[in-house]
Formats: structure tokens, sequence, C-alpha cells
């Protein structure tokens, strides 16, 4: 897809602007619920635009745009401009909502900001990524450094935001930056969840006497693809050596399927050997066509 080309259609389905629109609205109801009314900082350019707004009468809402705008345009030429177009519509929105939606406070224990804040916060940087753009800098930092290193964004904007912690630490004392980093740990932990969901792949390996039997269920019950390598059983340490051929089943899956296929594999051979492992990235193959359908 060209990056230089606005793919209008992109920014404006109706998958698209959910996302973007919920994202936004949780982002509100965590900012104006828990962490401005507290005088919680949060991490990167919204937490400059925080910081900014409690030492100054300037609205948050005209802070935000304004603040994000260098990194917005770093989007439009190392991102891509469907992408730039999707995180200014994501600011603009964010700004108005800021300015025009009313949150009530709900609560003033910390453990509670932060823990919650952070939740709403994470939830609402993962719809906005999901729904194509970013409503905050040092997401779209993130996103860029991400294709060229091999740390996962969500990682790269907690070690970004860390260190702003850590002066914000300085000034308004060590406690404040300690809770600061549960919000953005809760934070992250829950981007990293929303973006990837129930989608997040692992390999399922199989390794059975029942080989052919379990290779049948999972590619004609479960519908799944699966790679066969050949392998010998019987190096058991202590035992006699019974050497036998044997296959190894190795599957991608969701984890909404995991389970289930797990159960059908232990019905099949309740001796079976199989293991599961984590899958950052999964390209090519009929997973990634039905992913792309």
């Amino acid at each position: 897809m060209d990056p230089k080309k606005i793919h209008w259609h992109r920014i404006f389905s109706l998958r698209s602007m959910l996302y973007i629109v919920l994202g936004n609205l949780l982002a509100v109801v965590g900012m104006k619920g828990f962490m401005i009314p507290n005088h919680f900082l949060d991490g990167g350019v919204t937490g400059i635009s925080l910081l900014v707004n409690s030492l100054s009468n300037i609205p948050i809402s005209l802070l935000l745009p304004v603040l994000n705008l260098p990194f917005l345009v770093i989007g439009f030429k190392k991102l891509g401009r469907t992408f730039g177009m999707q995180t200014l519509l994501a600011l603009l929105l964010l700004a108005l909502a800021m300015h025009f939606v009313q949150v009530p406070v709900f609560t003033n224990d910390k453990v509670l900001i932060a823990v919650f804040g952070g939740f709403l916060m994470g939830l609402s940087i993962g719809f906005v990524i999901r729904g194509g753009g970013v409503i905050d800098g040092m997401d779209v930092i993130g996103q860029y450094t991400e294709k060229k290193s091999a740390f996962t964004a969500s990682e790269i904007i907690l070690s970004l935001n860390i260190l702003m912690i850590l002066v914000t630490a300085l000034k308004f004392g060590v406690e404040t930056g300690m809770y600061t980093i549960l919000t953005y740990y809760t934070a992250m932990k829950t981007t990293d969840y929303v973006v990837d969901g129930f989608e997040q792949y692992t390999a399922l390996t199989v390794i059975s006497g029942e080989a052919e039997v379990i290779r049948e269920v999972l590619v004609n019950r479960f519908g799944k693809a699966v790679t066969l390598y050949k392998g010998e059983r019987g190096f058991l340490p202590g035992g006699k050596l019974n050497r036998t051929d044997c296959d190894i089943i190795v599957c991608v899956v969701t984890r909404l399927e995991l389970h289930r296929m797990k159960i059908a594999v232990n019905h099949i051979d309740p001796k079976a050997f199989l293991y599961v492992s984590s899958i950052r990235e999964v390209k090519g193959g009929i997973v990634s066509r039905q992913q792309a359908d």
C-alpha cells in the first residue's frame, strides 16, 4: 500500500472510527475521572500537557494538539499519510472530547487512580492503535522505532516515559513518580492485550504416537494449517533406548482456540507431549490470508 497516498476509505471505515471514538472516550474518562483532579501526571506528550495545564491556565484541550504537532509531522513523513491523517483525526477528537465531555471524579485513592487510570489509558491507546492512529506523540515515536528495533512499541514508549517520570519525581516527589510508574505499567500491559487481543498467536507443538489422528482433527475439525517435522522418540533419561520415528506437529493458533485444541489432543492421546510458545509476529501462509480476510 502506497504510504504517500491517503486511503480515505480506511480512515473513515466503520471499524476504524469506532475504535478511535471509543479510545478517545476512555482517555477522557481516565484523565478527567482519575488523573487531572488528583494531580496525577501521565507520561509522554499527554503527561507534558497535564503538567503545563497544572502550572498555567492553558486548557488541556488546546495543549494536546499543539504539543503533539511535531510528532504528527513525523508520523506523516515516516509512517505514511494515511497513518498521519488517522492520528490527526484521533487528536482532534480527543481535544474536542476533553473540552466538551464532563466526567465526575471517581476516587481520591492513589492506588485506585494508578491502577484504573492506567487501565483506562491503556484501553484508550490500544483501541486507537487498532483504529489505525495514535493519541500521543510518544506513541508515534514508538511506532516508528518499532520498525527499526527488536522492541515492541509499548516497551519503547515505557522506556521513554520512565525518563520523563524520573524528571517528574525530582519536581513533585518520589511518591508521585512511583505511582506514575505503576500507572504506566498498568497502561502498557493493557495496551498490549488490546492491540494483540484474543488474536495474539501462539505455536502449539505436539509429539505423539497418534500424530496422524491429531493432525486430521486439527485440520478438519478446527480448520487449522499444520506443519510436520520428522523426529525420533524414545530418548528418556535412565531408561532403555527405544528409538521410534514420529511426526512433530506444529500449529499456529490463537489463545481462544488453544484450550479447545489441547482438550482434543488430550482426548486422542493422554500421554501426548505438547508445549505452547509465544509468537511475536506472523507473516505469510494461510494464517495471514485469513487475517486479511
